[in-house]
């Protein structure tokens, strides 16, 4: 059974930097593409930046777009999300999600989720 677990979370202030990680275990991170999302209070789920299995293609939501960069290294069967420059609106729980396929930004995509980690941006 693929199991995704997800660190770095934490309370940052503005215009500061958080790096997230997404080890996977049961499975080999070549063997997927990875999805990004974050869900704020009060918010439904929205991905923001995703990477194919070869790690060859990435895609990015417009408002991270720049700040953000999604990266993997397959040795360690672990994914990663840098974000930079971040901002009181991108607070929220960030999740990580595999699938042997897709790709995208849509939730009903992925088959296997992490249990996410909170990120809040603040002075």
């Amino acid at each position: 059974q693929v199991q995704l677990v997800e660190s770095g979370g934490g309370l940052v202030k503005p215009g500061g930097s958080l790096s997230l990680s997404c080890a996977i275990s049961g499975g080999a991170l070549s063997h997927y593409a990875v999805g990004w999302f974050r869900q704020a209070p009060g918010m439904g789920r929205e991905g923001i930046a995703s990477i194919s299995m070869s790690g060859g293609t990435t895609y990015y939501r417009d408002s991270v777009k720049g700040r953000f960069t999604v990266s993997q290294e397959n040795a360690n069967n672990t994914a990663y999300l840098q974000m930079n420059s971040l901002k009181p609106e991108d607070t929220a729980i960030f999740y990580c999600a595999a699938d042997s396929e897709y790709y995208g930004f849509r939730v009903d995509g992925y088959d296997y989720w992490g249990q996410g980690t909170q990120v809040t941006v603040s002075s």
